[in-house]
């Protein structure tokens, strides 16, 4: 028996997809029988006609992404600029001693190559590494 219009008069009165509705099989010859919608709400309640639940989509999994070389954010240090300025006080500070002879030029290499290996905090420290040297 071919019920495909009555399929398809089914999924216009519930408003479901066509193969979200099922026909009772030992109830065949009453679904062929109806001609309106009221019909077919009248064969649901009495269970001639059933609709499947949603199945749904199988949920996509994105993968996280790996740590690696491009993907690690790390926190960048706020110490750039502070780390320049100091830095730069220091190296003057060697260059004014280099010119009053106050140091030798090996003296200003050691503690030049100190002051770019973060060696020194302050003004003040290096002084007070210079005079323990002494």
């Amino acid at each position: 028996m071919k019920l495909d219009t009555k399929k398809a008069l089914a999924v216009a009165t519930f408003g479901v997809g066509k193969d979200r509705i099922v026909f009772n099989t030992a109830r065949l010859s009453d679904i062929a029988e109806a001609l309106t919608k009221q019909d077919m709400r009248d064969l649901y309640v009495d269970g001639a006609i059933s609709i499947r639940d949603i199945q749904g989509r199988k949920a996509v999994i994105r993968r996280t992404s790996r740590r690696r070389a491009g993907s690690i954010k790390k926190k960048i240090k706020g110490g750039k600029r502070q780390y320049i300025t100091i830095t730069r006080k220091l190296r003057a500070y060697l260059v004014e001693l280099l010119n009053q002879e106050k140091i030798t030029k090996d003296q200003f290499l050691f503690y030049r190559n100190e002051i770019r290996a973060h060696r020194y905090k302050s003004k003040a420290h290096l002084k007070e590494r210079m005079e323990m040297k002494k």
